[in-house]
C-alpha cells in the first residue's frame, strides 16, 4: 500500500498539471484574441518544440531514418492535422468564440476517433459505444448552436466555433495517425518530427503576417507568447503525457481526456471571467458522458 499511494498521488498531480498545461493553449487563444498574429504563434510554438526536443531525439531519429524516410508523407499528414490545423485556426478562433467553447468542442475528439476508426474498419463498435456517440455528438451540436436550435438550420454559427470544430477534426485525425505513422519510434521523437512538419506548414502564413504586421510578430510580447505556448502546452504537456504513459500505461494516460475540458472551463472562469451558460453545462455533460462510455473497458 505504501508503494501504491505515491504512484496514485503522482498520477493525480500529474493529470491536473498536464491538463492545465494543455488547457492553457485555449486560454491563450482567447486572451490573445488576435493581438499576436495567429500563424506566427503556431509557427514559433512548434519550431521551438521541435528544436527543444531535437537534442533528446536526434540519435534515435538518425538510427531509424531509413524507416522514417519511407513514411515522410505520413509524418507530414500527422503534422498537418495535429500541429497545423490545431495551431493557427485555434488562435484565430479565439477572436470570435470563448475558451470554454473551444475546450468543450475539443472534448469530443475521442468519440470522433472511435467513429472514424469504425468507419474505416479498424474498430468494432459495441452497443454501449453507439450510446456514447448518440450522447456526445448532440452535445457538440448544442455548443455549436449556442443553445439555440434555430442556429443549426441557419448560417449563424460563430466563425470561431467553426474553426474550433475543424481543428477538433484535425486533432481526431492526428490521434489516428500519430502512432500508426511511426509505430517503432518513441513518442518524443514522433512529436519532434510532427512539430517540425507543423511548423513548416505554418511558415508561409507566418511570413505573410510578418510582412503585413512586423511590429506585432516581432514584439517582446509576441516572443513571450511564443515561449509560453512552446514550453507550457508544448514541450511540458507532451513530455508529461509521455512520462505518464510510460509510468502508468497508455490506457490510464488516456483518461486525460476527461480532465482537459474541465480544466479549460475552470481556467476560463478564473482567468478570463467567462461564465458557463446552461448550454455549456448540458453540452459538456453529454460530451463527457459520451467520452466516458466510448473509452471505458
Amino acid at each position: 500500500m505504501e508503494q501504491t499511494r505515491p504512484s496514485a498521488a503522482l498520477a493525480i498531480i500529474g493529470f491536473i498539471i498536464i491538463a492545465c498545461a494543455l488547457a492553457a493553449n485555449t486560454i491563450l487563444a482567447r486572451a490573445n484574441a488576435g493581438e499576436v498574429p495567429a500563424f506566427s504563434i503556431a509557427f514559433f510554438r512548434w519550431m521551438i518544440v521541435a528544436l527543444g526536443l531535437a537534442p533528446f531525439c536526434v540519435r534515435e531519429i538518425s538510427a531509424k531514418w531509413p524507416a522514417i524516410s519511407k513514411r515522410l508523407g505520413m509524418v507530414a499528414a500527422a503534422g498537418f492535422c495535429g500541429m497545423f490545423l490545431c495551431g493557427g485556426p485555434v488562435y484565430v478562433a479565439g477572436v470570435t468564440t470563448t475558451a470554454i467553447n473551444i475546450g468543450l468542442i475539443f472534448a469530443a475528439a475521442p468519440v470522433n476517433v472511435l467513429l472514424i476508426a469504425w468507419s474505416i474498419g479498424s474498430e468494432k463498435i459495441k452497443p454501449v459505444q453507439v450510446v456514447s456517440i448518440a450522447l456526445a455528438l448532440p452535445g457538440v451540436a448544442l455548443i455549436l448552436a449556442r443553445g439555440s436550435p434555430e442556429t443549426l438550420t441557419s448560417v449563424n454559427f460563430a466563425p470561431g466555433d467553426i474553426l474550433a470544430f475543424i481543428a477538433m477534426l484535425g486533432w481526431t485525425a492526428y490521434n489516428l495517425l500519430q502512432v500508426s505513422t511511426l509505430p517503432d519510434v518513441s513518442s518524443l521523437s514522433r512529436t519532434c518530427l510532427f512539430a517540425f512538419a507543423g511548423a513548416c506548414f505554418s511558415l508561409p502564413f507566418c511570413l505573410y503576417e510578418a510582412l503585413e504586421a512586423p511590429q506585432a510578430v516581432f514584439s517582446a510580447h509576441a516572443f513571450a507568447t511564443y515561449l509560453f505556448v512552446a514550453i507550457v502546452p508544448g514541450i511540458g504537456a507532451y513530455a508529461g503525457l509521455a512520462y505518464l504513459a510510460a509510468k502508468f500505461g497508455s490506457v490510464r494516460a488516456s483518461l486525460m481526456t476527461y480532465v482537459v475540458p474541465i480544466a479549460s472551463v475552470l481556467l476560463s472562469m478564473l482567468l478570463l471571467g467567462e461564465g458557463p451558460s446552461a448550454y455549456h453545462v448540458i453540452g459538456g455533460l453529454l460530451i463527457l458522458a459520451g467520452v466516458w462510455l466510448s473509452v471505458r473497458r
